[in-house]
């Protein structure tokens, strides 16, 4: 409200009274609080709300964003070595513009009057997604990783009929917080230890803890640490001799140099696009993808949407849509398995796009030259007195944790240094993994070059000196 009468915004619809009066007509209903009859009286807020004054010009609204936008340091102004399960990659030109197109912008679901290709786009991103993890099914992304790696989970609780989930204890606790939410009420999240040495799964504890009660064995391949899980074999063999499901999540960039889950007995792979072509976002631009072999007691555990290719009445001529749409939520609506809203479709296309554009040989290509860059990275820092890295003794892909304990200074104060400096250091693990000590994660991929890796080296150790 103003002094003189109601507020009327000049750049949000509908905002007149004689416009809000004319639609409380039409649907029939003489105020708005009649929208809100079932909400109890003592939940419902009926003061104002402590917002500061309105801004009546886009311009000043525009200006007043912007504002808080440049108190942001950004990964394109500052040297960053952060990932931990958001990753600066190199975006081709091509994946922009074709995800800002009108028929992919509002890649959403639900079924739009004319489709301009949308399905076919994202039947084109799971058949290379499906290539790429030499996998048969990949369904229509998820909101992320996360919740992939949730569903998967659940749907191996479903298949088994089993409580329980053994899960890598070296997982980011981001990650696990979301599992553990989203699992709560279906089964128990159980972590297995890790060799302090290598950082691999402890099989001799796998061994101890699984049972006829356990609906799968997760691992993550690179593990959240940055090492790769050399065990996935016996780990799948161990999950198989009791009857559980192998879930294994997966960078996908990774996949042109290290083999895919499916060939060491991995049921169910899941993971996050965001390294294919997608922006950091902010940390929003993720996108979560499930594949299984094609078997129906696996694809029918799916809550998400699946596309598929099928001949029409025209000769000759193909379609694409839904398969087994009754077993999503979108049919069973509040019977579904699990409930399955937004999609993170647009990113699917994105996906699919960049990995059209690489193809099999610019994968291969991609993950060799952040494993270069990667074992550059360690061997510079391992120069630096005080530093310890790589902290476990196996392979590294594209991350890697750096022990700080004889520097005498914390992973903060380091950091702070650093960015005194122009450089976001690597994420600080004391808090997640204690065990570790003053320990980070550094991140490396193909948009570092050889002197931002030499800068990094001579930065920290100026710092730690």
């Amino acid at each position: 409200m103003t002094r003189d009468g109601p507020m009327i915004h000049p750049y949000i619809p509908n905002s007149v009274p004689a416009i809000k009066e004319q639609m409380l007509q039409e649907i029939g209903v003489n105020d708005i609080e009649e929208f809100y009859e079932d909400i109890p009286t003592e939940l419902r807020l009926t003061g104002l709300m402590n917002l500061p004054p309105p801004f009546l010009s886009e311009i000043e609204l525009r200006r007043h964003v912007e504002g808080l936008l440049a108190r942001n340091r950004t990964a394109d102004e500052v040297l960053s070595f952060l990932g931990a399960g958001c990753y600066q990659h190199q975006v081709p030109a091509v994946c922009d513009e074709i995800n800002q197109r009108g028929e992919f912008l509002t890649a959403y679901a639900g079924e739009p009057y004319d489709d301009h290709g949308r399905f076919q786009a994202l039947f084109e991103y799971t058949s290379m997604m499906g290539e790429l993890l030499n996998m048969d099914v990949v369904n229509v992304p998820t909101y992320d990783g996360f919740q992939a790696a949730a569903t998967s989970l659940r749907m191996a609780s479903r298949l088994t009929g089993r409580p329980e989930a053994l899960v890598c204890g070296t997982i980011g606790r981001d990650k696990l917080s979301k599992i553990r939410d989203y699992c709560q009420r279906a089964m128990e999240i159980r972590l297995v230890p890790y060799d302090p040495k290598t950082g691999l799964m402890d099989l001799k504890s796998l061994r101890a803890m699984i049972s006829d009660r356990t609906a799968a064995v997760y691992f993550e391949n690179p593990s959240y640490l940055g090492f790769v899980e050399s065990q996935g074999d016996e780990i799948a063999a161990l999950a198989h001799e009791h009857g559980a499901v192998c879930v294994v999540s997966v960078d996908p960039i990774s996949l042109g140099v290290i083999a895919p889950p499916a060939d060491y007995g991995a049921d169910i792979v899941c993971g996050d696009i965001q390294p294919l072509g997608i922006h950091m976002q902010y940390g929003g631009g993720h996108g979560g993808f499930i594949a299984t072999r094609d078997e129906e007691r696996y694809v029918m555990e799916y809550p998400s949407r699946l596309f598929g290719i099928a001949p029409t009445r025209v000769p000759g001529e193909y379609g694409f849509g839904d398969v087994a749409y009754e077993r999503t939520s979108f049919a069973q609506r509040e019977k579904g398995k699990e409930w399955v809203g937004t999609a993170a479709a647009l990113w699917g296309i994105t996906a699919g796009v960049y990995l059209a554009l690489m193809g099999p040989q610019g994968m291969v290509e991609i993950g060799e030259g952040i494993m270069a860059r990667t074992y550059y990275a360690m061997a510079r820092l391992a120069e630096i007195q005080g530093v310890r890295v790589p902290l476990f003794h196996a392979p590294h892909f594209q991350e890697f944790v750096v022990n700080l304990d004889q520097t005498g200074k914390t992973v903060a104060e380091i950091n702070r240094a650093l960015l005194a400096r122009g450089i976001f250091g690597g994420k600080d693990l004391s808090r997640e993994f204690p065990e570790l000590g003053q320990s980070a994660l550094y991140c490396v991929s193909e948009v570092h070059q050889q002197r931002d890796l030499d800068r990094l080296a001579e930065a920290l150790e100026e710092v730690v000196r």
